[in-house]
């Protein structure tokens, strides 16, 4: 996103094209008159965007790097955050009713009061105690593959592993980084999703962290 005066220019995270040019006061503005007027958004960059309270019902956002995106409250009733990386962003109070969330990344972000999350998520007591009691009684963490064989997983898979069927159906509907995110935010409520696409040493180093407290 670059701002000249004026003109707002929402831009193509991947490539820089230009998705949206018009006059607005501010990225908000800009956003919104994009939604309203049916332009697709898609893979665009909205990284640290204040969004709270809009009104983003059925948008296309699939692709967008919404990292540090302020969306408290928003509206995102039927919208498609497929792909999209979500990680850091403020999601509290909004309301995700029907969202498609496939393979979105929503690590390190506080799913608390956030409306229309799936209800029946498993939860793991203790999570992260079960996943290093299951990494050191035989098991491996891989950071860089969700799963890479029955017995190693990366922190997300090792949740979606330990949860069982109702796991692994998370998985098939959103991906393995929402179906890890759900199931440790049900697991560990009011804290933040881990970051699950830390090195394999950090990862492990917080998951003893977790555990121990």
């Amino acid at each position: 996103m670059t701002n000249d005066s004026t003109k707002i220019k929402i831009c193509n995270h991947t490539d820089g094209s230009i998705i949206f040019e018009c006059e607005a006061s501010t990225l908000k503005q800009a956003v919104l008159l994009a939604v309203s007027g049916g332009v697709s958004l898609s893979f665009a960059d909205l990284r640290e965007a204040d969004l709270r309270g809009c009104d983003l019902c059925g948008a296309n956002l699939s692709g967008c790097d919404l990292r540090g995106c302020d969306l408290r409250r928003a509206e995102l009733r039927g919208a498609d955050l497929c792909g999209c990386d979500l990680r850091r962003a403020e999601l509290r109070g909004a309301d995700l009713c029907g969202c498609d969330l496939c393979g979105a990344n929503i690590s390190n972000t506080d799913l608390s009061e956030v409306i229309g999350l799936p209800a029946c998520v498993p939860v793991i007591p203790e999570i992260d105690r079960a996943i290093l009691a299951a990494i050191e009684g035989g098991g491996a963490l891989d950071m860089s593959a969700f799963h890479s064989c029955e017995t190693t997983h990366c922190r997300a898979g090792w949740a979606i592993q330990l949860a069982g069927t109702p796991g692994r159906y998370l998985e098939t509907k959103y991906g393995s980084c929402v179906a890890g995110a759900l199931i440790y935010d049900a697991s560990r409520p009011g804290v933040k999703v881990p970051d699950f696409f830390a090195s394999n040493a950090d990862a492990l180093a917080d998951i003893r962290a977790c555990a121990a407290n």
